[in-house]
């Protein structure tokens, strides 16, 4: 059996996200955790005016992958692989065991605050597609000699599909200068802050810093990292990747490949969208890559252990 669990990070909420996961006993159970954990009712966390708040997507992010985790590991079904983008890495950590649900929730709130603070208005990202990352770059070091604000690679999710961070109006310039460059589409996304980039290195020391007391564990299963890529076989290398990958390039591409390339064959994406299980349909069509968000549970479980039992 080789399953891969992936998780979306932020720009994949919507509202009433978490009001649309399984109703599964173990979705229950995970609700009820969170909310006991941080004081709060979680469920008020996938309103349209809470989702303005960089706190709640994450927080809301990583309680969906993991009562979706619980519910498929209720069913028998435990990956082999777990990888998550940006936030996603959370749920990730904690499908495989590396660090509990209620220190990570505390380490995502922690993190979401520091990158809201650090930039509480005016910076987001943009994706910009059919353009390689060796464009960008260029294309972004043309806009800063010709004396534009600059922009950072902050995740590479496809050869072509490269997400930018910066300054609102450093972003809409770029995308001007992306499409004249010949790119399909520059799509603003809906994050407020300028994730994986140098401009939150700040933050990202004193995250690293605030997490120095939590107990990290050796995963079970492959856990794939965000900054290179690859796999992390310690529960000191899974907290250095958590505290920082906000500061770094998002290696999705690469984390893609490494799956498919050590065996995953199915690729399951967590709620609440199908961006990663699109791009892996897209780049590895012979993997089967299936998205929780557009099939009921109870038929996506049934369909996950046909493709598990085919490979077999």
């Amino acid at each position: 059996m080789t399953l891969a669990l992936m998780f979306p990070g932020q720009g994949a909420q919507s509202p009433d996200f978490l009001h649309r996961l399984p109703q599964h006993d173990a979705v229950r159970r995970t609700l009820d955790e969170a909310s006991a954990a941080l004081g709060l009712d979680v469920l008020s966390l996938d309103s349209a005016d809470a989702l303005r708040s960089t706190v709640a997507v994450q927080v809301g992010l990583a309680v969906a992958g993991v009562a979706f985790a619980r519910a498929l590991a209720d069913e028998g079904l435990v990956p082999q692989f777990s990888a998550g983008l940006s936030v996603g890495a959370y749920p990730a950590a904690v499908s495989c065991g590396a660090v509990t649900f209620g220190d990570a929730l505390h380490m995502v709130r922690k993190r979401a605050e520091l990158m809201e603070a650090a930039w509480p208005s005016g910076y987001g990202l943009t994706a910009i597609s059919g353009l390689s990352e060796t464009q960008i770059e260029t294309l972004a070091q043309v806009q800063s000699r010709e004396g534009g604000e600059p922009v950072y690679v902050g995740n590479v999710n496809a050869p072509r599909q490269i997400v930018v961070a910066g300054a609102d109006t450093a972003l809409a310039a770029f995308a001007t200068r992306a499409l004249a460059a010949g790119a399909r589409k520059a799509q603003r996304l809906a994050v407020s802050v300028p994730s994986h980039c140098e401009l939150l290195a700040d933050a990202a020391e004193e995250l690293a810093a605030w997490s120095r007391d939590i107990v990290f564990r050796a995963p079970q299963g492959l856990y794939i990292d965000n900054r290179g890529g690859r796999p992390l076989h310690t529960g000191e290398a899974i907290r250095a990747d958590l505290a920082t990958n906000m500061r770094y390039t998002v290696r999705w591409f690469d984390a893609l490949t490494v799956m498919v390339e050590s065996g995953a064959t199915v690729l399951v994406e967590a709620p609440p969208a199908q961006v990663l299980t699109d791009i892996a349909r897209e780049q590895f069509p012979d993997v089967a890559a299936l998205s929780a968000s557009s099939l009921p549970f109870d038929r996506l479980v049934p369909i996950v252990r046909r493709r598990l039992d085919e490979d077999g």
